[in-house]
């Protein structure tokens, strides 16, 4: 069964809290506990942790795709997980830009 988009762009969204155009104005009164534990997320999600289960996952997935026991196409999208958890930084920042160059 496959997973919703909706589930990844969620995911993608809480990856990069601190790009998010609507804090840029300081946000509602009361949000600092919620902006706090964003910010945790993200960097429990872009830390040394994530970094180390992501090798630890590319490693595992290449070496089952080298001796034939999992399909090309599941094991790319692994890998290309992992470059979108790590270049969501770089993806929210480039339509930020893309969207203040256009209005």
């Amino acid at each position: 069964m496959k997973k919703p988009v909706s589930s990844l762009t969620a995911a993608i969204m809480l990856a990069a809290p601190g790009m998010a155009h609507a804090q840029g104005a300081g946000g509602p009164a009361g949000s600092g506990p919620i902006v706090s534990a964003l910010g945790w997320l993200q960097a429990t999600l872009l830390g040394q942790v994530a970094t180390t289960v992501a090798v630890i996952a590319v490693a595992m997935v290449g070496f089952m795709m080298l001796t034939g026991r999992l399909n090309w196409r599941f094991g790319a999208t692994v890998i290309v997980g992992c470059f979108i958890l790590f270049g969501s930084a770089a993806i929210v920042g480039g339509i930020q830009s893309t969207a203040a160059i256009a209005g």
